[in-house]
């Protein structure tokens, strides 16, 4: 069933019936986010957070858009968090911003990853620890929660019952068969609930394209052991800040080869502090070190550990690639990118990459050893569990628009109608009853941008004017004229920004400013702003056929 491309209201809410509402994670891998209602409350889940692009200058982060609930808080029952990345928790602060006691759930570390990044917006939640197997009601919704195996210990599959049919919701999901943990996905579980009938599939398409099963994360550490012990000086490792996995691979590596372990960046320190303390890292005698003590180890005795895989301008491996940090990576240096490429941070990734080999440094990543495989189901896995499942519908959620049609695919190849895999985008609306899922609106969502302290304040119209600014540069023009005749008394006086022109160039069009300003004061012009644009044309036209530019031009016209 393909999305709707316009906005269309949906009706009012049958009695009987489950919406179910995407505000995020759809045609993006980010900001994961589903409303479910019923019975007029809501049930929220997941709440995260969408990490900026190159063409979003200056914004830190991007969230859902909350327009839609922001009218009905107190209708809110939870929130369900189905694990601990950011793109599932990290929207939850701005969420209780707005209304401070709505009740969080998930599991151990899920909340505890969760409670520290609200402990700095100074939230103190309401919050509910829950564990596969364990059943919930909240309001009208009978939750029941499924262990499933991803990059981050303690992820959960939430099966939602209500009158109106069972939703399973996969969260983020892999299903390796020997996890470092021990913690498989729960396939007894999907198939219980396949026999009990499962009406709408929410599933995890980020790996829907990729043919065959996700590589055993276990396969990662026998090479993170030897491109470590191969190592003449320095090693430095980056990794997602919450990957407890992998964090321990290189703990343990490190400590079978001599080395300490300095943990660097705010975020993986934190983390990995609440993970040793749960009991989900278990950290070798005597091999983490403090980042400040590390520096007066031998070379060839240390291992860092940071954040920055994804080439984020401001995390710790760009800023060492930029020669902004302390840690000046040179010859001999191993560097080791432990993570995938979100799409659209490639361009990033592989700057940070170059910049590093300039440095001299010997750089590791996924494209030249096996040092990370994904924690997404690929195709074959979503396969088995369409067929264990066998859901009534589906819809692909979790990945950008690609991913959701391939995903939409192996569920029909598995025999599901063509009509009943619902191909959606984040706002569409979508009613479950008797079975049946049906497309009943299209809600108009925009991007929520967090810059700095403000939040939601930044349009598309001000990231544009940056991308003129850093692109295409900055020309001020201030002119003087007689507030009666019209005439210039003064300049124009130009100013540039962001040209390799002396602003001498600009001496060719000032005749034109004056007589384009003459011109309009013969006409009768003597608004202020009306010479203003004036101005901007004349120079605006001048700049585009002489230099080839569109910068952003501000005229000031003053009245004497």
């Amino acid at each position: 069933m393909s999305p709707l491309t316009t906005p269309l209201d949906p009706p009012a809410l049958e009695q009987g019936t489950l919406r179910v509402t995407p505000l995020g994670g759809l045609g993006e891998v980010g900001r994961n986010m589903t409303v479910f209602e019923y019975g007029g409350k809501l049930l929220v889940v997941d709440c995260g957070v969408l990490f900026p692009e190159e063409h979003q200058p200056g914004v830190d982060l991007i969230l859902p858009d909350f327009e839609p609930i922001k009218g009905r808080l107190d209708d809110i029952v939870g929130v369900v968090l189905t694990h601990g990345h950011e793109d599932h928790i990290g929207a939850v602060p701005y969420l209780l911003k707005l209304k401070s006691d709505i009740p969080i759930v998930g599991s151990g570390l899920t909340l505890a990853l969760t409670e520290a990044k609200l402990k700095e917006h100074r939230l103190r939640p309401y919050s509910l620890t829950v564990a596969e197997g364990q059943r919930e009601n909240l309001g009208p919704f009978e939750l029941e929660f499924i262990a499933v195996n991803h990059s981050i210990p303690d992820a959960l599959a939430v099966a939602i019952r209500t009158p109106a049919g069972m939703v399973l919701a996969t969260g983020d999901f892999k299903m390796d068969q020997l996890p470092l943990d021990g913690r498989l996905t729960d396939l007894r579980a999907f198939s219980r609930l396949g026999e009990e009938g499962v009406d709408l599939f929410l599933v995890d398409s980020t790996n829907a394209d990729v043919p065959g099963f996700t590589p055993l994360e276990r396969e990662i550490g026998p090479v993170l052991d030897q491109v470590i012990g191969k190592s003449p000086r320095r090693v430095i490792v980056a990794s997602f800040s919450s990957h407890v996995h992998r964090v321990q691979q290189v703990l343990d590596a490190a400590a079978a080869h001599g080395r300490r372990v300095a943990l660097l960046g705010r975020s993986m320190l934190r983390n990995m502090t609440i993970a040793e303390d749960l009991g989900y890292l278990h950290v070798p005698e005597g091999v983490l070190i403090d980042y400040k003590k590390a520096r007066d180890l031998p070379d060839d005795q240390i291992v860092y550990m940071s954040t920055g895989s994804q080439g984020e301008p401001m995390a710790v491996l760009s800023r060492m690639a930029n020669l902004d940090h302390a840690i000046e990576p040179g010859p001999g240096d191993t560097v080791i990118l432990a993570s995938s490429l979100i799409p659209g941070n490639e361009n990033a990734v592989y700057r940070v990459i170059d910049g590093l080999t300039k440095l001299g440094a010997h750089v590791v990543h996924k494209g030249n050893a096996k040092v990370h495989v994904s924690g997404h189901a690929a195709a074959g896995e979503l396969l088995y569990c369409y067929n264990i499942l066998k859901p009534r519908n589906v819809l692909p959620i979790h990945g950008e628009y690609r991913h959701l049609m391939a995903n939409a695919r192996l569920a029909q190849d598995t025999g599901i109608e063509p009509e009943r895999t619902i191909l959606a985008e984040n706002g569409t609306v979508i009613d479950l009853k008797d079975g049946d899922a049906r497309v009943v609106g299209q809600l108009d969502l925009g991007f929520v941008y967090v810059d700095g302290s403000t939040v939601g304040e930044i349009t598309d119209a001000d990231l544009k004017d940056r991308r003129i600014l850093g692109e295409e540069g900055f020309i001020s023009v201030i002119v003087v004229v007689d507030a009666s005749t019209g005439k210039v008394i003064s300049g124009p006086e130009i100013h540039a920004r962001g040209f390799a022109e002396d602003d001498a160039v600009f001496d060719d069009v000032k005749p034109k400013i004056a007589a384009a300003l003459a011109e309009a004061a013969k006409s009768g012009v003597r608004d202020q702003h009306a010479l203003s644009q004036v101005v901007r044309r004349t120079i605006g036209r001048w700049v585009n056929q002489s230099l080839r530019r569109r910068p952003m031009i501000i005229p000031l016209v003053i009245e004497a």
